[in-house]
């Protein structure tokens, strides 16, 4: 099959799908594999090192495409992709399409088949190919959210992990999937006192497991109000496969937090659990709201492309294999992971969206 890795075009998005090594494999495996051009550059992977494995080097978006029947890219397609996209290609990326009506409309009239990778699941219920960049994710918000309370940056001028004589910070996580685990874990460790809202029990347990200075709630709403006012930083991790997430904390909530508070939205990709969310980029990554500082960038990841790059296609490489050697329609998880196909909404979560 002929597989192409288009450059990402979101804004100061810095990851490449498939890594040299891994575009190697494919050409060993037999597949004509094709890159756009400085595709890889951000991650640190030059054109020479894809060529020397045989690798071949399209000079812009147009010939890329042209050249591709698999595209694997890793953001959802932005105006300048969708211009190249063809009913016969079968598009594998994170789409978060929930959240995006306008793109979901484009793919249906292109008529493509696009396989989610947030949405591929496994029989468990896991998302394998969701897990890396949640993580990531997760461990950004926390690090972002200690900057963004340093005084310079408008927030109220508290250092999160104290030290004697001075109070500890506070720290919300709302969900304790990978996202939100990895952001406890990392506020806990700098010493903060960490809560963390869940609805799994087990997850509960994991989470108090991590340290003395972690405590796990269920989300009851007069608990969540009284959490979120007395939080430095609250993070949002809340995830419902392929739909959008529900809104967990409200405006209502958010204006009772003391001013130069901290929001990190990781849901934004699906549109957000704060009920004040809207996206942002890395070019203008925060705005105030109730006199509270909001971040959702909603390619958090993209902020470190060398780590997130190596992370991601390790996670999908096995599932390009899969998808590339044309019997993938056995694979159950890759058939929960079409979003689209053929002019129709085909994954349950998007079916009955308004369009």
């Amino acid at each position: 099959m002929r597989i192409g890795i288009p450059r990402e075009t979101k804004t100061l998005e810095g990851r490449v799908a498939l890594v040299p090594a891994a575009a190697g494999d494919l050409v060993r495996r037999g597949h004509e594999v094709w890159i756009e051009t400085q595709a890889g550059v951000k991650s640190g992977f030059s054109d020479e090192a894809y060529a020397a494995l045989g690798v071949k080097i399209a000079p812009d978006a147009a010939a890329l495409y042209e050249k591709g029947e698999l595209i694997v890219k890793v953001k959802e397609p932005i105006a300048g992709d969708l211009e190249h996209l063809r009913k016969d290609h079968l598009l594998f990326c994170y789409l978060h399409l929930a959240a995006e009506p306008a793109l979901t409309r484009k793919l249906l009239d292109i008529g493509l088949t696009g396989v989610a990778f947030e949405t591929v699941e496994l029989d468990n219920g896991d998302l394998p190919l969701l897990a890396p960049m949640s993580i990531i994710a997760g461990r950004i918000a926390v690090q972002v959210g200690t900057h963004l309370l340093h005084m310079p940056m408008g927030g109220k001028g508290k250092l999160l992990g104290g030290l004697p004589s001075t109070e500890r910070g506070k720290v919300v996580v709302f969900g304790a999937g990978a996202a939100g685990a990895n952001s406890a874990e990392l506020a806990a460790s700098g010493g903060a006192n960490v809560v963390v809202f869940e609805k799994r029990q087990d997850r509960m347990a994991q989470m108090m497991a991590m340290g003395a200075n972690i405590t796990a709630l269920y989300p009851y709403e007069d608990v969540v109000a009284r959490e979120v006012a007395s939080a430095d930083l609250v993070i949002g991790a809340v995830l419902v496969t392929g739909a959008k997430a529900p809104h967990v904390v409200t405006r209502e909530m958010i204006r009772g937090m003391a001013p130069g508070s901290v929001l990190v939205d990781i849901s934004v990709d699906q549109g957000g659990c704060f009920e004040t969310t809207r996206p942002t980029t890395w070019a203008d990554p925060t705005y105030l709201e109730e006199g509270v500082t909001h971040f959702a960038v909603t390619n958090m990841p993209g902020a470190v492309p060398q780590t997130s790059s190596q992370a991601i296609c390790a996670a999908i490489l096995p599932w390009v294999q899969k998808l590339a050697s044309g019997d993938w329609r056995d694979n159950p998880a890759l058939v929960r992971g079409i979003n689209v196909e053929g002019g129709k909404l085909v994954h349950p979560a998007l079916q009955g969206m308004a369009l």
